[in-house]
This record gives C-alpha cells, sequence and structure tokens, in this order.
C-alpha cells in the first residue's frame, strides 16, 4: 500500500519538476530572443547554443546568413570561428605530444628550419603561450601594405616569418599575442606527420567527435555548403566585408554551434584525448620564470592565457573562454565547468560585440552562482585641455622613401602644409600626429594604430623604427 500510494507523488513531482525547467527554459528562450531582437531578415545575425549537464538545452539562429540569397541563419549555419580556432590548433599539437611524436620542450627549428635563430630558442611551448617574442604576422602583413581582403596563404605567412631578423622580446620573458605561433603549431602538425592540418584535424578530432559540419578551411575558394558570409555597417547600410584567407592555425576553423556543443562536451567526457591529456591542456601557461601568463590583469579579476583558452573567474566562477574576431565574424566559446555549462555565441555581423549578449546570456543562466564584481573608484579625472606642445624638429627632414627588407616594403613621406604624410603604393595616404621628438603615430583604415621614431646620425635621418601590437621597433631604412 505504501508504494502504491508513493507512485502518484513520484508521477505528480516528476510533472511539477518537468514544468519548472520547462518554464526556466522557455524564460531562458525569451531572453535571448530579446537580446538579438535586432537581427532581422535585412541584417547578419548570430547563432547561439546553450550547454548545460551533458546537453544542449538551446539552440537558435538569428538574422541572415547570407543577405544576397535571403539565406537565414540556423543552428547549422557554418561560421568561421577566427582565435577560437586555436584551441583546436593547440589540441592537435597536444595530441601528437600524447604520441611521443613531439615535445613541448622542442626547438621551433627543429621542423621549421628556415626561420631564424635569433641567437636564443624559441620552443614550441613558447608559441602555444603567446611567449615566442615573434612578431604577430597581422601587424606585419598590415605594415607590409597587405589587405585582410588579399589572398593570404600559409606558404606566403611563412616566408613573411622566415625574412624577419629581430623578436619583439627574449622568448618566455613575456607574453605579446600572436598570431605567427599558430600558424606555425599547424606548419608543425603538418611536417611531423605529412598530412595537412586540415587533414589532421579532421582525422584526429572532428571525425572521432562526429563534428561533421567542421572543417579547417585551408583553401579560401572551397565552397562549403550552409556558409555564413560576412558583413559589417556602413551608415544604414551592411556591405560584404570579405576574407580570401587560405591560413589554418590561428584562425580559419569553419564550424556550427552543433558541433562545438560536441567539442564542449569531450572536455566532460573525452572521446577525443583523455583526462590527462586535458587536464594539462586546460593548464595556465608559464613564463620561463615559473610564472603564470598574463593576458590581462584588472583590480576585479586577471585572465590567465592557457593554450588557446583564456582562465579566469568570472565573478566567482571558473572560466575557459576565448573569443573571435576575423573580417565581421565575430565568435565566443565560455566553458564554466564547475556548473557543466558552456555558451556559444557565433555572428557574422562586425558590430555584434555592441550586444554584449554573451555576458547577459552567462549571467542569466549563473545567476544563482554569481558573486557581484565591486566598482573601483578610478579616482579623479583631468578633464581640461591639454597644452600644445611644440618640437624642435624640422619635418621637413623626414620626406624621403624609406625601406624595409624584412617586409619588402617602402613607405614615402612628404609635407603637406605642415602636416607629415605617410604614402604607400597599396593604402590610403595618412596623416600622421607628432607625439615627440622625432616621433609620430598614426592609424587608418587598412593599418592599425602604430607609433614610430626617425633616426638620425650627425647630419641627416637615416631611417626610422615602427612598432604597432604586435610588431616592435621594425627598421625601415633610408633610401631616397
Amino acid at each position: 500500500m505504501i508504494k502504491i500510494a508513493y507512485l502518484p507523488f513520484v508521477a505528480f513531482f516528476l510533472v511539477l519538476s518537468g514544468f519548472a525547467v520547462a518554464q526556466t527554459n522557455d524564460e531562458a528562450g525569451k531572453k535571448i530572443d530579446a537580446l538579438f531582437a535586432s537581427y532581422t531578415s535585412h541584417t547578419p545575425g548570430a547563432a547561439v547554443a546553450v550547454v548545460k549537464d551533458g546537453k544542449v538545452i538551446f539552440k537558435k539562429g538569428y538574422g541572415m546568413a547570407d543577405l544576397d540569397h535571403d539565406i537565414p541563419i540556423t543552428p547549422q549555419t557554418v561560421f568561421n570561428i577566427a582565435s577560437v580556432s586555436k584551441q583546436f590548433t593547440a589540441f592537435a599539437i597536444y595530441l601528437l605530444e600524447s604520441e611521443g611524436r613531439i615535445a613541448l620542450e622542442d626547438d621551433v627549428r627543429k621542423y621549421i628550419p628556415e626561420l631564424s635563430s635569433y641567437g636564443t630558442t624559441i620552443r614550441i611551448k613558447h608559441l602555444l603561450g603567446h611567449t615566442s617574442g615573434l612578431r604577430d604576422q597581422a601587424a606585419m602583413t598590415a605594415l607590409a601594405g597587405w589587405r585582410l581582403s588579399d589572398i593570404q596563404t600559409t606558404e606566403q605567412i611563412i616566408r613573411l616569418i622566415a625574412r624577419q631578423r629581430n623578436l619583439n622580446f627574449t622568448p618566455g620573458s613575456m607574453f605579446n599575442y600572436s598570431n605567427t605561433g599558430y600558424t606555425l603549431l599547424a606548419e608543425i602538425v603538418h611536417r611531423v606527420t605529412g598530412k595537412t592540418f586540415a587533414a589532421y584535424a579532421k582525422e584526429k578530432i572532428f571525425q572521432p567527435l562526429s563534428m561533421n559540419s567542421t572543417l579547417v578551411y585551408d583553401n579560401y575558394e572551397k565552397i562549403v555548403k550552409n556558409k555564413a558570409e560576412s558583413y559589417e555597417r556602413s551608415d544604414t547600410l551592411y556591405i560584404h566585408k570579405p576574407l580570401n584567407v587560405s591560413n589554418a592555425g590561428p584562425s580559419n576553423v569553419l564550424t556550427t554551434v552543433e558541433d562545438l556543443s560536441k567539442w564542449v562536451l569531450n572536455f566532460e567526457k573525452p572521446v577525443v584525448g583523455n583526462n590527462k591529456l586535458i587536464k594539462a591542456f586546460n593548464e595556465v601557461s608559464n613564463l620561463d620564470n615559473g610564472k603564470k601568463v598574463v593576458l590581462r590583469a584588472s583590480n576585479s579579476d586577471t585572465i590567465f592565457y592557457a593554450k588557446g583558452q583564456n582562465v579566469t573567474n568570472y565573478k566567482g566562477i571558473k572560466t575557459f573562454s576565448h573569443g573571435g574576431h576575423t573580417a565581421g565574424f565575430r565568435t565566443y566559446l565560455g566553458r564554466f565547468p564547475d556548473q557543466h555549462f558552456a555558451i556559444i555565441a557565433l555572428s557574422n555581423d562586425e558590430h555584434n560585440e555592441n550586444l554584449k549578449a554573451r555576458w547577459q546570456i552567462d549571467d542569466f543562466y549563473l545567476k544563482d552562482y554569481l558573486k557581484e564584481e565591486k566598482m573601483t573608484d578610478a579616482g579623479p579625472q583631468n578633464t581640461g585641455n591639454k597644452a600644445t606642445i611644440s618640437y624642435s624638429d624640422d619635418i621637413k627632414d623626414f620626406e624621403g622613401e624609406y625601406y624595409s627588407d624584412e617586409l619588402n616594403t617602402s613607405y614615402t613621406f612628404e609635407m603637406r602644409g605642415d602636416k607629415l604624410i605617410m604614402r604607400h603604393l597599396r593604402l590610403c595616404d595618412l596623416e600622421l600626429s607628432q607625439v615627440g621628438e622625432n616621433r609620430f603615430s598614426g592609424s587608418g583604415p587598412d593599418t592599425f594604430l602604430f607609433e614610430m621614431e626617425f633616426l638620425r646620425n650627425d647630419t641627416s635621418v637615416i631611417g626610422f623604427l615602427i612598432s604597432n601590437f604586435g610588431v616592435k621597433n621594425l627598421k625601415f631604412t633610408k633610401v631616397k
């Protein structure tokens, strides 16, 4: 009799539990819908997936994958996930290490001997943790006059890397984000296995996880079904933001939110790799002095770097995450292992970050676990006008043509009125701002913000050093 009386109670409890879950899911769906409400049949958009306790509990597409052909975004839409790709490159390296085919302490020149020696050793572990000192390839190509819409191949990038005769810093001594390192990691996979990185990743990662819509895009001419196009807004209209890159490693994994959900679940129940490998993969990278690699530090939190993943405590919760940005693609993958929870958000809209949607999704689902971050007083702000500074330089001294053998490119400087103009055959003319004696800064639509310092001997200007986010003190010599 007790059992008979108990069964209806259990059934009633299960019904109530199911109703509560349904209510929660419905509430979550409405919340996410509201975050992406600005995406319509006339805009690019995003695909979102939420993974909890080993299951995909939400997946949906918003806006359009292809505005030319009125193709909507769905959970099966294929996006270029930009720098989120790096964790696949790093994982492939860890698989090779587990097979005994490489060691993380190996000299990179053991596999890519055409690199300059630099008088010091760059190890595979330095590439993984962005501590190699190698100049960033995107920073170099921008200074060399390449545009993102230009055709770029791994072969071209490696030729450019091999021309570099100096590092930004001693390997292992500090962190500086470098896409170059991940191009070299993918090339190491290729040279060790005899397979393209695309083929190796497919065989060892994508196929075992049934990530059937995922590939490494090492040929920009390849046709890919269900692929999203890339867009940015110009005034009130969206325009194409083309990407013609055939370079694997730092970017160029194409995948869906459905397939990335399978990747996320592999960290909890490994099909590819094992628990020992994943534990090592998740550990924060170290500098050669043993200190942890810090991506960014603030009063509220410190973000560490761990092989294609950022490691932090988001409002008190341990988080593994990484974002990506290339052309108009904006991507994010965040894992919260203690909560068995993950969020995947992929967009083909250059301006997607303005929505701040991924943080609001995190906050909604994890609200019972989060601790409010303390706001710190930034102190008094100086809003007064800056005094005008005059310099003793005769700007006309800087006119002329300058050449870099490392970039195989030239810049010409000329006076227009009282301004110094920087010219390149393939770029827009740039008006420079003087920031010190012999020192200028500038930026343009096809360049990153840069700073430069002209060099003099006793009688004349002989060259300049130029730096941006990924290049430090690259020398140009005056030739005319």
